[in-house]
């Protein structure tokens, strides 16, 4: 079985929703399912069925993200040796060599990938083209544009 990387603040929020799932909306939509029932006739009730699609949902979702944290590699970021290195986990500065616009990336896990936070997915063509290199290197990555330059301007383990 192949591990998943996923940092310590990724598995710890999917913790968060597991555990509301299972606390607060498994309860609610049990209830809702129980007085819909008490309404007679399920056939043609509305409320009963809406009630159980959403239960398949959060099972669904439940058993998604149980799925995830059992296959994830967890990598506590602050625990990295500070070798200088992009790494899984680091935060990256960098510096667009034809425009000189800077951006901060975090590589993590694709679950945790969000590209408006800062947080860019480990397999995507920029990572892999950051991965194993230190600050000041140069990585050129194949943009649909075409080939984009990106100067390492930091390398963090926050």
């Amino acid at each position: 079985m192949k591990r998943t990387p996923m940092t310590l603040r990724g598995a710890e929020a999917l913790r968060a929703e597991l555990k509301k799932l299972k606390s607060e909306d498994r309860p609610h939509v049990i209830k809702a399912i129980a007085e819909a029932r008490a309404h007679g006739d399920l056939s043609e009730n509305a409320e009963y069925h809406a009630a159980r699609e959403q239960q398949g949902f959060i099972e669904g979702r439940i058993n998604d993200i149980e799925n995830r944290l059992s296959n994830a590699e967890v990598i506590d970021v602050t625990r990295l040796v500070a070798t200088g290195k992009v790494v899984f986990g680091s935060t990256v500065e960098l510096a667009d060599e034809d425009s000189g616009a800077k951006v901060v990336y975090q590589l993590v896990g694709d679950d945790e990938a969000n590209i408006k936070s800062g947080l860019l997915s480990v397999s995507s063509p920029i990572a892999r083209a950051l991965i194993g290199k230190s600050e000041g290197d140069v990585a050129e990555v194949s943009a649909p544009g075409g080939v984009r330059s990106y100067e390492i301007l930091s390398v963090r383990y926050t």
